[in-house]
């Protein structure tokens, strides 16, 4: 059973990348790197350069994948909000891609309000929206 989400349990760490993967490949720099020092050949220096690049390719794979899932989410959202704003195009227009990525924490009933306090200039950073909703609505297919 997934535990419950809330502001402060939201973030997700995905197990195998950020506590096996990214330290096997930080260790590995480290090694490679000490290693360079006291072997200095163009093939120690490729090894170091292969590490680095290693490590570097985790969190560009990470990301990639977390664009991706933004911009799913994006879209679903500008879908819900066209079904719970039915004449307010103009406010869903102008959220912004983190602006509607924070609201996917809220529920039905509280986004016409957050949408309002949002166009109104009272809440601009996703944070901001994300400590503003009451109940929150979990997410637990996240990258």
């Amino acid at each position: 059973m997934a535990r419950e989400q809330s502001y402060s349990s939201h973030r997700r760490y995905h197990p195998w990348h950020h506590f096996v993967v990214v330290p096997i490949l930080i260790v590995n720099l480290v090694v490679e790197s000490i290693r360079l020092t006291d072997n200095q050949s163009r093939y120690q220096v490729w090894l170091v350069i292969l590490a680095l690049g290693l490590l570097v390719f985790s969190f560009t794979a990470r990301g990639m994948a977390l664009k991706a899932q933004d911009r799913a989410i994006r879209i679903e959202e500008r879908m819900r909000l066209s079904r719970l704003l039915p004449g307010d195009q103009a406010a869903i227009d102008s959220l912004r891609p983190s602006q509607l990525i924070a609201l996917r924490f809220a529920p039905d009933d509280e986004v016409p309000d957050l949408v309002r306090r949002i166009s109104s200039g009272e809440l601009s950073k996703s944070e901001e929206i994300k400590k503003a909703i009451r109940v929150w609505r979990p997410d637990y297919l996240r990258v």
